[in-house]
């Protein structure tokens, strides 16, 4: 498959996505949502989901909305994770997990996004700042 913006699909999970589970439902410049359903391939030793599990989500998520923006605004390119920083709120073993995404700021060569990560009820189980360099599209 080629890497070019064209051929990409954002809805479709492949790599570290698909083994994950995360699905996205809607994702366009000005935000994203999406759906992780927390199960025991998720867990760190005590049961509970694992941090990096909410780190790779809030890159994930970022990252497309950051490359539909991208599209939208004619810029064109990708979008790569240059900073992340995940606070984990509320600790989660089981159940579904939703994602939303905030622009805080697009530019021409990085952008910042606001990744918030709740259970079923609502509470804030992690929340996260993903800083992303703008790139051109790697080559196939």
């Amino acid at each position: 498959m080629e890497n070019n913006a064209e051929s990409f699909s954002v809805t479709e999970a492949r790599g570290l996505d698909k083994l994950l589970g995360f699905t996205v439902t809607q994702a366009d410049g000005n935000g994203l949502q999406g759906t992780l359903d927390i199960n025991e391939t998720h867990h760190q030793p005590f049961g509970i989901t694992h941090g990096g599990v909410y780190c790779a989500l809030a890159e994930s998520a970022a990252s497309i909305s950051a490359f539909c923006w991208l599209q939208e605004t004619g810029i064109g390119g990708a979008a790569v994770g240059a900073n992340n920083s995940t606070d984990f709120l509320r600790s989660v073993s089981d159940g579904v997990l939703s994602v939303s995404t905030t622009p805080i700021h697009r530019g021409r060569r990085q952008q910042l996004w606001q990744v918030d990560m709740v259970d079923a009820e609502g509470n804030l189980i992690a929340q996260s700042r993903v800083r992303l360099q703008n790139i051109e599209m790697p080559a196939s």
